[in-house]
């Protein structure tokens, strides 16, 4: 098949149990949660998305052909060393567009597979970390990984939800608070301190910051 890449650039990754760490971000165009057009947003199951993953127009982006393009493209971009090599596909909904020969081709290059996925859809073999980051209305299929982060608040989804998980499920549960107003005019400073003071109250969760917002980095 051929992939549609809104982005890709080298940064560090700013979020939950590999935060600080160099990685290419790979994030594909489409999710199937919301189209991304601001006239869709207010019918869409997910309405508060921050993300721009429309097109294929921004840094780094583009359509690729087969697997090998685009594994040669993110290769370029982390560069020669290949030491370390960490990417992280993202979107949108990556396992929208991320399949077998992507991932087998990934490997070759030595990279170290990750993907931050809305959980709708079923994870194909070969990825190294899973981050699910479940939305209310929307089905929960990918019920395993390694990280789970709840974007704190959702109304119709609360953290109790995930109390039935078993305890090999996930290896981290992060708290996110919401980037921006809520359904109920909230800003992010209130979500803040609601999702310190509910991981205070449930230290099964852990609060995840945006990090790389707050250094100024992609």
């Amino acid at each position: 098949m051929s992939y549609s890449v809104k982005e890709a650039f080298k940064t560090l990754q700013g979020e939950g149990a590999q935060a600080g760490r160099a990685a290419v971000f790979c994030r594909f165009t489409g999710c199937n949660l919301w189209s991304g057009r601001e006239a869709d947003r207010s019918e869409a199951v997910c309405q508060f998305c921050d993300t721009d993953f429309v097109g294929t127009d921004g840094s780094g982006g583009g359509k690729f052909a087969r697997a090998e393009n685009l594994v040669a493209h993110l290769a370029a971009l982390w560069g020669p060393d290949r030491a370390y090599r960490y990417v992280v596909f993202t979107g949108g909904e990556p396992l929208l567009q991320l399949d077998a020969p992507l991932i087998a081709a990934m490997k070759a290059e030595g990279f170290t597979i990750a993907v931050e996925t809305n959980g709708t859809l079923a994870a194909p073999e070969g990825i190294d970390w899973i981050c699910v980051s479940p939305k209310a209305g929307a089905p929960f299929v990918q019920q395993r990984g390694h990280e789970l982060k709840l974007i704190f608040p959702q109304a119709a989804l609360l953290p109790e939800t995930f109390d039935t998980l078993d305890a090999e499920a996930f290896t981290h549960y992060w708290l996110q608070p919401m980037d921006g107003l809520n359904d109920g005019g909230l800003a992010r400073s209130h979500h803040t301190a609601a999702a310190v003071a509910y991981c205070q109250a449930h230290p099964r969760w852990r609060l995840s910051l945006q990090t790389h917002k707050m250094i100024g980095i992609p």
